[in-house]
């Protein structure tokens, strides 16, 4: 009996890379199967407002090229929102409205980046936070979060939390519930605790998981790391 087994399970060993049978077994024979990188790098978007003085040819030389969608004050070649007015450092919070509008309809998109034209975020952050909160059901926030003193608009602005203008990260479940149709009455605002009230009119900060930026992974108007230091503002006589 042991001798017919031997015999049985030598001619499978000797026939099985002829039959591939280990091969149903082998995710290599797959190679047109995305890894979860892939998948993840197709579901983000980096809303990044641009004016005269930005340089896009830096980013668009740096890991964030394929996801920049850049906000244009007007039409003009590699603009993916459109805000139709020239907008200046008093109108920010209106251009915040602007593409807070457009990124509802970017349902393709799971997770969005703001970030300023004097800031850079590393790659592998960004992936780590979009593989640990992918998928999530609630809305995702992610900065470095204040809250706004604004007592001249006590009923709309005043104490909401918010994420500091050179990165906050945040999914679509966050867009869904965001109220563009937000009203204060003090104008102009910081643009980014406007966009903090939209997100408690519209999704409540009970309802939204906000989370804490890592510094140490973000850099703004400077970049300092190793042997490279890299002035990132704008330079007025240039």
């Amino acid at each position: 009996m042991l001798i017919i087994v031997g015999i049985i399970l030598t001619s499978f060993i000797l026939t099985a890379d002829h039959h591939n049978y280990w091969g149903a077994f082998d995710d290599t024979q797959f190679p047109g199967t995305p890894t979860i990188e892939e998948q993840l790098s197709k579901k983000l978007a980096i809303i990044f407002p641009i004016n005269k003085n930005t340089d896009m040819q830096f980013y668009r030389n740096t890991w964030l090229r394929e996801y920049l969608y850049p906000v244009c004050d007007w039409s003009e070649p590699g603009c993916k929102i459109v805000c139709n007015k020239e907008s200046t450092y008093e109108t920010l919070d209106e251009k915040t409205f602007c593409f807070s509008k457009e990124m509802k309809k970017f349902s393709d998109k799971e997770f969005f980046i703001k970030l300023d034209d004097d800031a850079f975020v590393d790659r592998d952050y960004v992936f780590g936070l979009m593989r640990k909160y992918s998928g999530s059901k609630k809305p995702v926030y992610i900065s470095d979060h204040t809250r706004f003193n604004d007592p001249d608009n006590k009923d709309s602005l005043h104490e909401v939390l918010y994420g500091n203008g050179k990165f906050y990260m945040f999914n679509y479940n966050l867009i869904k519930c965001l109220d563009t149709n937000f009203k204060y009455e003090h104008h102009p605002r910081n643009e980014d605790a406007v966009f903090g009230g939209m997100v408690r009119s519209g999704c409540g900060e009970k309802s939204v998981e906000f989370v804490q930026e890592d510094d140490d992974k973000i850099w703004h108007k400077e970049y300092k790391n190793k042997n490279k230091y890299i002035d990132l503002s704008f330079i007025k006589n240039h």
